[in-house]
């Protein structure tokens, strides 16, 4: 597997959003209320945040989020002991979404066979 330029991505991935917010800034001010919304509520501290963000981008499998939430949990003090514990609730979460989709898979094709027989 080849390796990513992780800080440049991340750059380009600046770059990137920032080209889109000078073509459509409220789209950008949008999301920009909507990530800082649940800070507002103080339940968690901004590492806890960074290690959630982490978990949800693999699930979402999502290289953009990983690089920029990587950089924040670093600067948040997160370990690379937290991150791998974050990572396997995330393993673990996506694992019992397939076993739980399996079994919808499963009732999908006893309904097709009920639905062909005689």
């Amino acid at each position: 597997m080849d390796k990513l330029d992780w800080n440049l991505y991340r750059s380009q991935i600046s770059d990137g959003v920032s080209g889109l917010a000078r073509l459509t800034p409220d789209t950008i001010k949008g999301y920009a209320a909507i990530n800082g919304a649940g800070r507002k509520s103080g339940h968690f501290d901004e590492k806890t945040r960074e290690l959630i963000a982490l978990a949800v981008a693999v699930s979402l499998r999502c290289d953009g989020c990983i690089t920029v939430h990587v950089e924040a949990a670093r600067k948040e003090g997160a370990t690379e002991g937290e991150i791998a514990e974050a990572l396997s609730v995330a393993i673990g979460v996506n694992a019992g979404a397939a076993i739980v989709y399996s079994t919808r898979t499963l009732d999908a094709f006893c309904a097709a066979s009920a639905a062909a027989a005689p």
